[in-house]
């Protein structure tokens, strides 16, 4: 038996995949895909469609908000394993510049993790791009053990 250790994930990308497609029937339809999977470090990638821009072309602060907060409960799972009911208690986002109508890359650790709570940080890119255009901090609760 293989024992995973502080510095290994919890959940598989598979295992988180499937928890997500069991727990979020709309989850196929999303278009978010887990690009990376590490212990409190995710890589999140959500391609991007008509119905998600505003108008002169930006991709919508709702769409944005959904890459960050599925980030920070993406990397919850990857680091204590399936806790389906983890939640967000707290999550602030900016908006730093207008993002170009292409997929967005969300990049996301987890400074703390303790055993009722997660608290972390999101960056978002447009594809392609280097400089992001969101940034968002956020806590997650995570229940206690029964």
């Amino acid at each position: 038996m293989n024992a995973r250790t502080k510095t290994e994930p919890a959940m598989t990308k598979a295992e988180i995949e499937a928890l997500l497609k069991a727990g979020f029937s709309d989850w196929p339809k999303a278009g978010l895909y887990l690009e990376d999977i590490k212990y409190r470090a995710v890589r999140v990638r959500k391609s991007i469609h008509d119905h998600e821009l505003r108008p002169g072309g930006t991709v919508s602060g709702p769409t944005m908000f959904l890459v960050a907060d599925t980030s920070f409960y993406v990397a919850v799972l990857a680091s204590v394993g399936p806790e389906a009911l983890a939640v967000t208690t707290n999550v602030s986002i900016n908006f730093l510049r207008k993002p170009s109508p292409r997929d967005l890359i969300a990049d996301c650790r987890l400074f703390k993790l303790g055993k009722r709570l997660a608290v972390g940080e999101v960056t978002i890119f447009s594809e392609g791009e280097d400089e992001p255009v969101a940034h968002a901090t956020g806590t997650y609760s995570i229940p206690p053990v029964q």
